[in-house]
């Protein structure tokens, strides 16, 4: 019996759909790649590049540059095209213009004949995956954002290096927006199983002072990044790179996406940044954090926030 073949179409090859498909390859995950952008000449010239590096990689991947058409036999695309965030731009700032041009393209996927999952990367996430969900029609579960999946990959690093401590055992959460009013989950924060707050008591200078100044860090991460380099490309197609492995190898790992709530978190209508189980299926379910009355505070106010952006932008677009 053959193996099915998996196939990952790619919308947009700027620096974070580069970065993705790069680290893609690197690993092996998919046996097939699209590459779709306006630009057909930077889409072209990244699958032939791309191909010049198969020697090396550790799998087989036929990597092609095509059109929508393509996405028909897809069991994933990957959205990162849209309009950059620039230096001094929020997330937020993006939502509008991004909105736009995102309904031209899921019409252009939809009419492939497309039937899998959507995984949305392009600011602000929550607001496009929840445009995404809509202009569609797929099932909430087939529709994904990055979330604050760097978020929490950002938060792990840093308190990782804080406690001189491998990221890989630190279990510490961010959620919310993607953007300025995620929180940090600090009730819920580990590592091997020892709270963050027990290690802080019982060791000499570490205090909650650098704590906060290490979500401070996280939060604006993106700014400092933006401010020296231009853009933020390798971090998030890392953290693309390990959904699409939990979706195609339909692993249940639990990851900080932007799933959408009807009801967990006492919130409703809205995509956001939680834990959740995913596989191959998408969505499995929500994971929902008992938080204290602090952090659910700063989650309704993100819901809140997100809310208050979205409605002027949807009453002006059909959806």
């Amino acid at each position: 019996m053959l193996k099915r073949v998996n196939r990952v179409a790619l919308i947009g090859t700027g620096s974070v759909g580069s970065s993705y498909a790069f680290a893609l390859l690197n690993q092996g995950i998919t046996e097939e790649l699209v590459l779709i952008d306006l630009n057909k000449d930077k889409a072209e010239g990244d699958a032939m590049d791309l191909n010049h590096g198969l020697p090396f990689a550790p799998s087989r991947t036929k990597i092609w540059y095509g059109d929508y058409q393509d996405c028909g036999e897809a069991d994933l695309v990957v959205i990162t095209a849209g309009a950059n965030q620039k230096p001094g731009e929020t997330r937020l700032d993006l939502v509008e213009k991004n909105t736009k041009i995102f309904k031209g393209i899921v019409e252009a996927i939809m009419a492939s004949g497309f039937d899998g999952i959507i995984l949305v990367a392009t600011n602000p996430v929550d607001i496009l995956t929840y445009a995404v969900w809509k202009f569609s029609g797929l099932p909430k579960e087939r529709v994904i954002g990055s979330g604050t999946i760097l978020d929490t990959a950002r938060f792990r690093f840093l308190l990782g290096d804080y406690f001189d401590v491998d990221t890989r055992n630190v279990h510490a959460y961010i959620i919310g927006e993607h953007g300025d009013t995620e929180l940090p989950v600090w009730s819920h924060a580990d590592i091997a199983g020892t709270s963050i707050s027990e290690w802080t008591k019982n060791k000499d200078g570490y205090n909650q002072e650098d704590l906060n100044q290490i979500f401070l860090n996280v939060r604006d991460a993106a700014y400092h990044i933006i401010e020296r380099k231009g853009a933020t490309y390798y971090g998030i197609a890392m953290g693309l790179v390990r959904l699409t492995k939990a979706i195609l190898e339909n692993e249940n790992s639990v990851l900080t996406v932007s799933a959408y709530l009807e009801g967990d978190y006492g919130q409703h209508d809205i995509y956001i940044g939680v834990p959740a189980v995913v596989n191959r299926k998408g969505i499995r379910q929500i994971v929902e954090l008992d938080l204290n009355e602090e952090e659910k505070a700063k989650f309704t106010n993100s819901v809140q926030v997100l809310k208050k952006t979205m409605e002027p932008v949807f009453k002006n677009i059909e959806l």
